[in-house]
């Protein structure tokens, strides 16, 4: 039986056009112009970490520690202020003798401290950035760092469900949203603007894991350092 196989030619190649002139210019422009651009973000940022250092207490070996550990972290210029402005206070905080709280957010890392002693490590989910749009409301979770007061802590009470925990997870929220137990968690540690360090949900809430923008502690650890937390507690967060 024969077979017939039929190849195909190829045509001449077709040849890109070669890009003019004015266009190489445009793009060289717009390079150069990023570039300075960089540069001039950079030496803001290094003006302003000279400056935020320059009055505080920390010691040479510190200020390496953090200009190393800044320099891993991919955030914008607002975020990037609040953290170094965390890191610094933390170091601050360590020289007195005071309790405090510590959130490293890269290391999903929670410290409750006193001076330099650690008394607690735990490990901490950190509730994601998020916007949650229905119709004509909007919530807004951004992520959070900087240095704050202890704004006020709850134990054992409910909950009411808000609409957007509901919207989080595609369902309609019911026209009576209900009051859940512990539905935010049996420990809840408030930081002001809605921002919490909250225990893990209770099974009936439709929140699952950590709040949008918040931090997630184990049950046990927030249990053992509660007594000592108050609105004279600092938390760091970076």
């Amino acid at each position: 039986m024969a077979v017939k196989t039929r190849f195909q030619r190829k045509g001449p190649g077709r040849k890109l056009p070669r890009p003019t002139t004015r266009s190489l210019l445009v793009l060289f422009v717009l390079v150069l112009v990023g570039a300075i651009g960089a540069t001039i973000h950079r030496r803001v940022l290094e003006s302003d970490f000279q400056a935020r250092v320059s009055r505080s207490q920390a010691t040479p070996y510190e200020i390496k520690r953090i200009r190393r550990e800044l320099a891993d972290l991919e955030v914008d210029e607002k975020t990037l202020a609040g953290a170094l402005d965390a890191r610094l206070k933390r170091v601050e905080a360590a020289k007195r003798n005071e309790f405090y709280v510590s959130i490293d957010t890269k290391r999903k890392t929670f410290s409750f401290r006193f001076a330099d002693k650690t008394l607690r490590d735990a490990p901490v989910e950190v509730g994601p950035p998020q916007t949650i749009v229905a119709g004509k409301k909007k919530w807004t979770f951004a992520p959070l760092s900087g240095s704050f007061n202890v704004a006020g802590k709850y134990q054992d009470q409910g909950w009411r469900v808000p609409e957007w925990a509901y919207l989080r997870n595609e369902v309609k929220p019911p026209r009576t949203r209900p009051t859940v137990k512990n539905g935010l968690g049996k420990y809840v540690i408030l930081l002001g603007n809605d921002y919490v360090i909250h225990s893990p949900p209770s099974p009936e809430s439709p929140l699952k894991g950590a709040k949008p923008g918040s931090f997630m502690v184990p049950e046990e650890d927030l249990a053992a350092i509660w007594p000592r937390v108050g609105p004279e507690t600092r938390v760091y967060v970076f």
